[in-house]
């Protein structure tokens, strides 16, 4: 809990979160402070802690009558399609203020991750850790590198994720191990997951596209050719077990031409002399996961998401694997109090056409995740973009007509598939309730020109009206 307090910067007040700081991902992650003065004549930033006002524990609560008078034109948006379900509900009393297909399942695309987030942190707590291992192999000097599901890893100081677990480090650690003994061959066990590397109903161009990739127990940097790309449509590599077993033998001084797949031995006792097979020989941790959750939601990363469905399947006894993460965040939601009939799941990142969530179900999650009784989940909204300030809602809420009262009261997770839009997450409104909601529409005709608008639209009227 003292992880939870101090990297997201959030208290629960009452039944409301208030965060208190919708900065970029590093400043969460407990790295140096990387601003910059402001050049002479320029227009700073706002204070963050402007940004995003508390809620009014005493503010009025909006009427149904109200809300509806407010969203009714904007649900009918043609920009839409004729497929929008919409939930809205108060946080601090659960009370339903407008529903239009609320308990009808609904492609959610990235919204899937609220879903992802709250189930591990129920799974897991926040402050668990990924590890990935070195033991002794079966064969004289044999290393072989565990793979744990943690898609941070880095190879070295350079990597993409700040604060990640490093082979560099890993390394030197058998290097101490094997004393004088200088390994001869490198072997990579990924087998902790099982089943396919790329999900059920994604699109063709996903796996070459760059947002999404092969998911294996072991990779580093989220497979990414180059950890210096930037977050989006970064390209991926095809076999990130080998290519991170490849840059562990270069560490070791071990040809990269002896590295291959394998099944680890099983945990040995450490003895002297040469370490017997299934000797560990290091150790590093993955960033709590509070932390990887706050990355996932606020870049929208999808093979990290992937990764925290199948630590929700390992915490359940349920296969690593796309089937055996949808079965175990079912179940999660369920023991939550949660109707789970209302989700249907085939990954956990919202890549596949094949899911499908209830608006009132993502309000629920949310309204839960708000909760004193639920502390653990508050690490959800750590990562939620802020409308016109942060993540994909950085230039949201901005120019759209409409839409300026979302600018700093609009905290949500957007999607987006090809004719697939959706929002969800927190509003505060103009008399300072706070709101959870859900816009999820999976039948828009064109781009994403005119629907994103006509969304931001939807969630600025709640924030610019007291819907009394």
């Amino acid at each position: 809990m003292a992880v939870l307090a101090t990297v997201l910067l959030m208290v629960l007040a009452g039944v409301g979160v208030v965060v208190a700081r919708p900065g970029p991902v590093a400043g969460w992650l407990g790295e140096d402070d990387a601003s910059t003065p402001v050049a002479a004549g320029a227009t700073p930033e706002p204070d963050p802690s402007e940004v995003l006002a508390g809620p009014d524990a005493n503010a009025p609560l909006p009427t149904p009558d109200g809300v509806k008078a407010a969203l009714g034109p904007l649900v009918g948006a043609a920009a839409l399609g004729d497929r929008v379900n919409v939930s809205v509900a108060d946080v601090t009393s659960g009370q339903t203020l407008f529903a239009k297909g609320a308990d009808d399942g609904t492609v959610p695309a990235s919204v899937t991750k609220l879903a992802t987030a709250v189930t591990v942190l129920a799974a897991r707590g926040p402050g668990h850790r990924i590890p990935t291992r070195v033991v002794a192999g079966n064969k004289p000097g044999e290393v072989v590198l565990v793979g744990g599901g943690d898609p941070t890893l880095a190879v070295d100081k350079k990597g993409y994720y700040p604060g990640a677990a490093r082979l560099d480090d890993l390394a030197a650690q058998v290097r101490t191990a094997l004393g004088g003994t200088a390994p001869t061959s490198v072997t990579v066990d990924g087998t902790i997951y099982s089943g396919p590397v790329y999900g059920p109903g994604w699109d063709a161009d996903i796996p070459t596209g760059g947002y999404g990739g092969a998911v294996t127990a072991l990779m580093t940097d989220g497979a990414r050719r180059d950890p210096g790309a930037d977050p989006g449509g970064a390209e991926r590599v095809t076999e990130p077990d080998l290519v991170a077993g490849r840059s562990f033998a270069r560490l070791l001084g071990v040809p990269a031409g002896t590295v291959k797949r394998g099944t680890a031995p099983a945990l040995a006792a450490a003895a002297g002399g040469t370490p017997p097979p299934g000797t560990e020989l290091g150790t590093v941790q993955s960033p709590p996961l509070i932390r990887l959750v706050d990355i996932m939601i606020s870049e929208s990363d999808n093979l990290l998401a992937e990764a925290l469905a199948r630590q929700v399947a390992l915490a359940r006894s349920q296969p690593a694997s796309f089937d055996g993460a949808a079965a175990a965040m079912d179940a999660e939601v369920a023991a939550l109090g949660l109707p789970a009939d209302e989700m249907t799941l085939s990954d956990g990142s919202g890549l596949s056409r094949r899911n499908r969530i209830s608006p009132s179900l993502l309000t629920d999650l949310i309204r839960l995740a708000a909760s004193p009784d639920h502390p653990e989940l508050a690490g959800v909204f750590g990562g939620l973009p802020v409308g016109g300030w942060s993540g994909t809602l950085d230039d949201r809420y901005r120019g759209a007509p409409g839409t300026a009262a979302g600018a700093g009261a609009v905290r949500a997770k957007t999607g987006t598939l090809t004719g697939v839009h959706a929002i969800a997450g927190l509003v505060t409104t103009v008399d300072g309730r706070l709101l959870t909601f859900a816009v999820l529409t999976d039948k828009v005709p064109g781009g994403t020109d005119t629907a994103q608008p006509a969304l931001d639209r939807i969630a600025a009227a709640l924030a610019g009206c007291g819907c009394r």
